[in-house]
């Protein structure tokens, strides 16, 4: 079906009292196993783009974005684009000519009223273009510099910052890290709570690969809306891979690719299943 905007898939998820995930795609594969996992969980999805995935794409937008754009448009549920963790304005200003309906342009590594002039310019930007624009408050563990852990998004500055800004998503810290390879990071689903009260926008939750379902499901009741998934995908995807690569005499890269995308798929429809609070079986593979 055609692709639907961010902002739809976002704005129905919290009309309905639900999470809406949101996947990182590096390669082909990435994107063809996120779709497959959504229409298994009958569910919609956003499939996002990083600033860093591009720089693995030789700095290149377009292809990548074009790859997931055509295997969105298949798709029997509703899929957006979105640009992820940008920090560079020339690649923000790709987003819209790319087919994304959303940007998360990242400021956090400045102060805070660098971030917020930055981050206003950004919206001001997006806005004039259609986009809906995402921002980030606190610093999310898991990544050199600005990302420390430890550090929670204060609810009063929130509000503020949201207001300064015109931001129509705001990511926060609640205790999740980025880039985490085992599933035991611990919310502060208190704090989820006089965030959801105190700022008008939908919350979004990063480095959800290292919470747990139940933590999940307790940070959807608690406000979080948007929840951003990567590295439970690249941990599934490697193992395949590794598995049959053991293999010695084995050169056909399809071989493993499969396994590999088969495996993504199954993390994408369990995740989902978590987030919707649909019975999501014994557990992510």
């Amino acid at each position: 079906m055609p692709l639907v905007t961010t902002q739809q898939i976002v704005d129905s998820a919290r009309a309905r009292g639900v999470g809406v995930g949101a996947f990182n795609v590096i390669t082909l594969e990435h994107a063809e196993a996120i779709v497959a996992g959504a229409e298994q969980a009958g569910a919609p999805v956003i499939l996002q783009i990083s600033e860093n995935a591009v720089k693995f794409h030789g700095g290149r937008l377009a292809p990548i974005a074009a790859a997931a754009s055509a295997i969105a448009e298949l798709a029997t549920v509703s899929v957006s684009l979105h640009l992820d963790h940008v920090e560079d304005m020339a690649l923000l200003h790709q987003a819209a000519d790319a087919g994304m309906s959303s940007v998360m342009f990242d400021a956090s590594k400045l102060d805070y009223d660098a971030n917020v002039a930055a981050t206003r310019a950004a919206a001001e930007w997006a806005h004039e273009r259609g986009l809906h624009l995402e921002a980030e408050l606190g610093e999310v563990g898991g990544k050199d510099g600005a990302h420390a852990p430890g550090v929670r998004t204060d609810p009063a500055q929130a509000a503020a910052y949201v207001s300064a800004t015109g931001v129509d998503a705001l990511a926060v810290a609640v205790g999740s890290s980025h880039a985490m390879t085992t599933r035991t990071a611990r919310l502060d689903h208190d704090l989820i709570v006089k965030l959801r009260e105190a700022v008008p926008v939908p919350l979004v939750l990063h480095g959800s690969s290292g919470v747990a379902d139940d933590e999940l499901r307790g940070a959807v009741t608690a406000g979080i809306v948007k929840v951003n998934i990567g590295t439970i995908l690249n941990v599934a995807f490697s193992g395949a891979v590794r598995e049959i690569l053991r293999e010695p005499s084995l050169v056909d890269p399809r071989k493993y690719l499969a396994p590999a995308r088969t495996e993504m798929t199954n993390v994408v429809r369990h995740m989902l299943a978590v987030l919707t609070g649909v019975d999501a079986g014994a557990g992510a593979s």
